[in-house]
């Protein structure tokens, strides 16, 4: 229907980068050509045996309507792994909230800040960055400015080079350690600044930390969840990728109480806490670590299997210590796109123009090792003949 009117949030929305990758890709498979693909960042490792079990199990011959708060036993469940993980006791009752995955309350917190007749219009991302939480700022009136990432600052915002004006007006500053698209880590040195930087400006720290779980280094990355005050703090996390659930829609929301107390006076009218089998399933999850651990190991076979030609044949890639992408340096002189394009043709290798996170993701393409290993071994052998042709 052309002729009806839109919201402006709605007009401020461009589309999906993703979307005309999906058709490019689309296209390439019905013309029956044989597709490796490293662009979505969409796991396909299979559920655990055990939590599909545990969902079944959860099966009711009646259904209701889950409560905002979500089931006191998956608010304990999560509560006892943030101790485990982070060392940080957060109570179940007050500072914790599950959420429909991650990406509905990064898109929809905006909602809850933004107050433009207040001064407060404005929010804060990096870039190259995940696009929803500049979407979700748009759709709700907001002004975004974008803090870049780069190499030389280990890919770390430079919050001291945000002007005061921009401070003040902000409602939201967004971090996302481990990155995408990037796959840097913070030091908890660099939430604290950030948290106290919030909290003189009165600005929401929002942290989304979705890839927590996926690290290759010497010892699991730090989160905003470390620090001792948590006020102004919000730290999102899902089983998406931990458990390879991304079908499952199931994550949490956990800080201030002041700021979950709000949320659950909102969400209500959403509808979006997950369905209580989904719950029900996501406590067996949050459980368990040896899969966790098994998960990982998976992950860094692949990507071994393609650090190792990268470096033979002296393609860079920068950052990349954490979560399941790799932020690949284009080795030539073509835009990430037509890099991208090229390895489409030449080897049915899909990858992300580093293009489609922002103009400062220009140079890049990401790589998202979620094919099987054994894709990742052809992938590799691919990869290996295209760069050779590259160097010749």
């Amino acid at each position: 229907m052309t002729g009806t009117h839109r919201s402006p949030g709605m007009r401020s929305v461009a589309p999906y980068p993703f979307e005309e990758l999906d058709r490019r890709v689309a296209r390439a498979a019905a013309e029956g050509r044989e597709l490796i693909d490293f662009g979505v960042g969409d796991p396909r490792e299979e559920t655990p045996a055990f939590i599909r079990e545990a969902l079944v199990h959860a099966l009711e011959p009646v259904s209701n309507y889950p409560r905002a708060a979500g089931l006191p036993e998956l608010r304990d469940a999560i509560a006892a792994w943030v101790e485990r993980r982070f060392g940080s006791h957060v109570d179940p009752d007050t500072e914790i909230l599950p959420v429909l995955g991650s990406k509905e309350i990064v898109f929809s917190l905006a909602q809850l800040v933004l107050d433009p007749p207040q001064g407060k219009d404005l929010v804060i991302t990096t870039a190259p960055g995940y696009p929803i939480p500049e979407r979700g700022a748009r759709f709700t009136g907001g002004d975004v400015v974008r803090s870049p990432l780069v190499a030389e600052r280990a890919f770390l915002p430079d919050l001291e080079r945000i002007p005061e004006e921009v401070w003040s007006r902000a409602a939201i500053l967004w971090i996302n350690y481990p990155n995408n698209p990037t796959g840097a880590v913070a030091p908890v040195a660099f939430f604290a600044e950030a948290a106290e930087r919030c909290r003189e400006h009165d600005v929401l720290l929002a942290s989304d930390e979705a890839y927590s779980e996926l690290w290759f280094g010497a010892g699991p990355p730090p989160g905003a969840l470390q620090l001792p005050d948590r006020t102004n703090v919000l730290a999102i996390n899902t089983l998406s990728k931990r458990s390879s659930m991304t079908g499952y829609r199931s994550g949490f929301v956990a800080g201030d109480p002041a700021l979950i107390a709000d949320l659950k006076r909102l969400r209500p009218a959403t509808g979006v806490t997950p369905q209580e089998f989904i719950q029900r399933a996501s406590v067996a999850a949050w459980r368990d670590e040896v899969h966790v651990e098994e998960n990982r190991a998976r992950y860094r076979r692949k990507r071994d299997l393609l650090l190792e030609v990268f470096e033979r044949h002296g393609v860079h890639v920068a950052g990349s210590v954490a979560t399941f992408y790799l932020w690949v340096r284009v080795p030539t002189a073509e835009t990430s796109l037509e890099w991208a394009l090229r390895l489409l043709d030449r080897g049915g290798v899909v990858v992300a123009p580093g293009s489609f996170f922002g103009p400062d993701g220009e140079g890049f393409v990401r790589m998202a090792m979620v094919p099987p290993v054994e894709a990742c071994e052809r992938a590799a052998s691919t990869l290996d003949e295209l760069l050779a042709e590259v160097r010749t």
